[in-house]
């Protein structure tokens, strides 16, 4: 019986078979380049962990580290490539607040483990202030325009409306209470000093709004956008006075003579 190959043996017969003509073949030899994980997606070549045997020419084979040598070469990653966006579309519904939407289309598939597609659809918010028949909306569905309770002092130290007194001020004032239901994220890196109160409006929370004199319809003593006359399924818009891309929806929870929130999430109609 002849004696077991020794080691010098052994590199000589690895120095052969990387020299014989068919022993690099790859993906681009056997013409394979398979999407996703496809196990028959196969050639007979080196892998890149320097193992000669099979390799893969699939997709999955960057994750599981089993691709041929050539793979990268032979089969490119693609990313997806997608189209302009379309125009907004309108309004889904008038006299409340609802959606609006634009899209765009894949102008190339990602291949071969390229960058997949972004989003093809992109909602916004959108409030319709007419019907079809261009009648007005009613006004529990204008847009509440806030800003910071601190600012009631001012109005006290300036007095900047006629109708409004220390008589009528007790009187006439009422607070809501509204869930925020969503908001910009430009309302959370608001740093400008005198519009830091924007910081404190979350999803979610309870937030309370003063409506005071100064702000009130005259004849009505009600101000725009306190959701007098919805429910409390009703959607309503509000937005942060100083900052107009600051703004979101909430739900109103109900009218009170006082408010009971702490100060931070306690503000007042303008």
């Amino acid at each position: 019986m002849g004696a077991r190959a020794g080691p010098a043996a052994v590199l000589g017969l690895v120095a052969l078979v990387a020299l014989w003509p068919g022993a690099r073949a790859g993906c681009a030899e056997e013409g394979r380049c398979c999407p996703g994980r496809d196990s028959t997606c196969v050639a007979t070549g080196w892998r890149l962990s320097r193992a000669y045997g099979t390799c893969f020419c699939d997709e999955a084979c960057k994750t599981t580290g089993d691709c041929c040598y050539d793979y990268a070469q032979a089969c490119p990653a693609l990313p997806c490539i997608v189209g302009e966006w379309t125009q907004w579309s309108g309004c889904a519904g008038q006299c409340k607040p609802n959606l609006r939407m634009r899209t765009r289309v894949i102008r190339q598939e990602p291949k071969n483990g390229g960058d997949p597609c972004p989003p093809l659809e992109e909602k916004a918010g959108c409030l319709e202030y007419t019907t079809y028949q261009g009648q007005d909306c009613a006004d529990e569905h204008v847009p509440a325009f806030i800003t910071t309770s601190e600012y009631s002092r001012e109005r006290k130290k300036r007095a900047v409306h006629p109708r409004w007194s220390s008589e009528t001020e007790d009187s006439r004032s009422y607070c809501v209470e509204f869930r925020t239901e969503t908001l910009s994220p430009h309302c959370s890196v608001e740093s400008r000093p005198y519009a830091r109160w924007m910081q404190y409006l979350r999803e979610g929370y309870t937030v309370c709004v003063t409506c005071q004199p100064p702000a009130m319809h005259t004849g009505r003593h009600r101000c725009s956008g306190d959701g007098s006359d919805a429910d409390g399924n009703a959607v309503l818009q509000w937005q942060a006075v100083g900052n107009p891309l600051c703004h979101g929806t909430w739900k109103k929870v109900q009218q009170m003579e006082e408010c009971s929130c702490p100060l931070v999430h306690s503000f007042i109609f303008t």
